[in-house]
This record gives C-alpha cells, structure tokens and sequence, in this order.
C-alpha cells in the first residue's frame, strides 16, 4: 500500500470516529457534538453572552446565534438579561440541558485532549504542524475556517 492509500485510510478513520461519537451523542443527549459543546462552555462559566461562545470556539456569531436558538427550543438554554450591562443578553443553561450534559458521553475533543497532552512537547509540535499542513491542503480556495470537529451542524 502506498503512503496516499495509509493517509487517505487514516483520513477515513478519524472522519468516521467524529461521525461515530456524534450517533453517540445524538442518541444519549439529544443534542449534536457541535450543541454539546456551546452547553459546555455555557456550564464552565455559569452564563456566557453569544459573542464569547462564537471567541471561544472560533466561529462567527451568526453561527451561534442559531445553535442557541436550537438549545432554547430544545429547552437545553435560556436567554436572559443580564443584570450588569443591559445591551447583552446572557445564555443560561437549564435544569434540562444540564441533564443531557450529564448523560453525554466524554466529547471527542477531550479524550483527544487528554491523550494529546500526555504526548512529549516535540511530538506535540509534529502533530500540530502536520495536521495544520492537512487542514490546509483541504480547505476550500477561500480558506474557509471552522474550530469545530462536526462541520455538518454549521
């Protein structure tokens, strides 16, 4: 087997466990990776405004703004104002999103996290530097950036 064959299996595999844990997650939390992970940054900081979940996953607000409007219809969010500053409208996790973060398998991205980080500096770098050089010979011509693992629910 030549090295595009190994690349283009390898390529495969990890498409086919991002597609494999979102199945997961659909079934025991009712949401997709992509949801999942609004309503974790949601938790971690207790309430969130939507343009500092767009920051931290690198996307743009519109993007969002229409994942916070498909929590708070599946009642996993809420908005509220916020009671310091009245332009913004905070996003609050409810009592049912909180359960369905509960049942939500370990995310993709943390188990990867924590195997990445027990890697030495120097591997770290390569892995980095390779997949940087993947990412970038399949973007499209614009070099349309997405941070998320599960690009289908944007």
């Amino acid at each position: 087997m030549d090295r595009i064959d190994v690349c283009l299996i390898a390529l495969r595999r990890i498409l086919r466990a991002a597609e494999m844990h979102g199945k997961e997650l659909a079934q025991s939390a009712g949401m997709t990776p992509v949801q999942l992970r609004v309503v974790q940054i949601v938790a971690e900081t207790g309430s969130s405004t939507g343009t500092a979940i767009a920051k931290r996953m690198h996307v743009a607000p519109a993007t969002v703004t229409a994942m916070i409007d498909k929590l708070e219809r599946a009642g996993h969010v809420t908005r509220a104002p916020s009671q310091t500053d009245r332009r913004q409208t905070l996003i609050v996790l409810t009592q049912k999103g909180r359960a369905a973060l509960e049942r939500a398998p370990d995310a993709l991205q943390q188990r990867f996290a924590s195997d990445f980080e027990a890697l030495p500096d120097w591997e770290q770098a390569m892995m980095v530097a390779v997949l940087e050089r993947i990412a970038g010979m399949l973007d499209g011509p614009e070099g349309d950036h997405g941070a998320v693992l599960y690009p289908g629910e944007l």
